[in-house]
């Protein structure tokens, strides 16, 4: 996770991003455990687990063939580190090369099967990781098979958490809308074009404490979301946690979560795109969204406390089916976002925010988000492209094309063959 706080950073006054890769052989896109190559060796010539090269950092996870690059340290804008984060990407391509590998962008393997192909990291953390497994048998798609793009926001003090958390709960059922990449498990559609959040919101049921609706509950300060959240997952964990190894701040696994540890909110929905161009637009629109919100331009803020977190559940789970082509015909809701229409597609939605909240974006995602509002989703492009139960060697072909899009940094088009 990028660290945020190493001073007390305002309201949208920095940021940080963490993107996720799995390793895959270049011809056959079999998972390949070697985030080891990525992350290179100490002095002494053991295995690292963090490693930064400027203001781009890399680690790895919970397992073993995927790799994280991230934010070294706080930004306030996304253009300069974009760039290095591509000259990273091509540079451990270029490693992964001499063993016929490569990295591979969307959210969920096509065909991965995790409980023959799951490694756990062995290294650093080791016994954070096996403590999971133990807990909640991580060899299953919902902890081995789920890539996203994490976006971390700056705030200093309770009254700025309030502002940023009531807005971030409102934008929060409408990620899957824009960012939806995962419409395949097991060789097939899933019948959810977010399936990774929908494995997401079922991995953890042993304990429904830690993820509740994902939705995060109403709670606009630390002393409350420490009351209602944290001291609730520590009690739940306590008896399968006898050593005290899991740490509550990671433990909770809402859409977003708060690090006041930190002085941010992670949000955490976002399926990864095929690129850098395409994460980084994202995040650049959720930022412009939610400074809109936060100004009460739409609705004031006690009307966004209001939101109950099981409407907000209901309407990501629509976005979670279906993505864009969600309807969404809850007035409050939509009058919070300043829409009058009592039902809309959430595709629309999307396009009144960017129209109202473009001049907050950079001028090179405002061409990328115009391309996906017409698009479509990841999903629905793959979808439309290969169908719904495609052959392994019809993934292998077009996902083969996302590694190339990932390399290039380019947009994956549906009208190319």
């Amino acid at each position: 996770m990028t660290v945020l706080k190493k001073k007390q950073w305002n309201i949208f006054e920095r940021f940080g991003i963490e993107l996720e890769y799995m390793i895959v052989n270049k011809d056959t896109l079999q998972v390949i455990p070697r985030a080891d190559i990525a992350l290179g060796k100490d002095k002494k010539g053991n295995p690292l687990s963090e490693i930064e090269r400027g203001d781009v950092g890399l680690s790895n996870e919970l397992v073993s063939h995927v790799v994280e690059f991230k934010c070294a340290s706080p930004i306030s804008s996304f253009s300069l580190w974009s760039k290095n984060l591509q000259k990273e990407i091509n540079r451990v391509n270029k490693e992964l090369a001499k063993i016929n590998a490569m990295l591979l962008p969307s959210a969920t393997h096509p065909f991965m099967n995790p409980l023959e192909e799951m490694v756990i990291w062995p290294y650093e953390s080791n016994e954070i990781y096996t403590t999971y497994d133990r807990i909640f048998n991580c060899k299953g798609h919902g902890w081995a098979n789920l890539q996203s793009t994490h976006l971390n926001i700056s705030f200093n003090g309770d009254a700025q958490f309030e502002t940023l958390h009531a807005a971030i709960r409102i934008l929060l059922p409408l990620i899957p809308a824009i960012a939806a990449s995962s419409p395949y498990l097991d060789s097939k559609f899933t019948q959810f074009k977010d399936a990774r959040l929908e494995t997401y919101r079922h991995n953890q049921e042993r304990i429904p404490s830690i993820a509740g609706q994902i939705i995060p509950e109403p709670v606009f300060s630390y002393a409350e979301y420490d009351r209602v959240i944290f001291s609730t997952i520590k009690k739940d964990i306590a008896p399968y946690d006898p050593e005290n190894l899991l740490n509550h701040f990671f433990l909770n696994s809402r859409g977003a979560i708060a690090r006041f540890d930190r002085g941010a909110i992670e949000i955490r929905l976002v399926d990864i795109q095929e690129c850098p161009a395409a994460d980084i637009a994202i995040a650049e629109l959720q930022i412009a969204v939610l400074k809109t919100i936060a100004s009460q331009k739409w609705s004031p803020i006690e009307r966004q406390k209001e939101l109950s977190t099981t409407s907000l559940a209901n309407i990501l789970n629509k976005t979670i089916k279906v993505a864009e082509n969600a309807i969404i015909d809850d007035k409050s809701y939509l009058l919070a976002l300043g829409i009058e229409e009592s039902s809309i597609k959430a595709s629309d939605v999307w396009k009144h925010l960017y129209n109202h909240c473009k001049k907050f974006i950079t001028p090179a995602s405002q061409k990328i988000l115009e391309k996906i509002l017409v698009r479509g989703t990841l999903s629905t492009a793959l979808l439309k492209k290969i169908g719904e139960r495609p052959s392994r060697d019809r993934l292998v072909f077009e996902y083969a094309k996302l590694a190339e899009c990932l390399a290039k940094n380019t947009l994956y088009e549906i009208d190319h063959d």
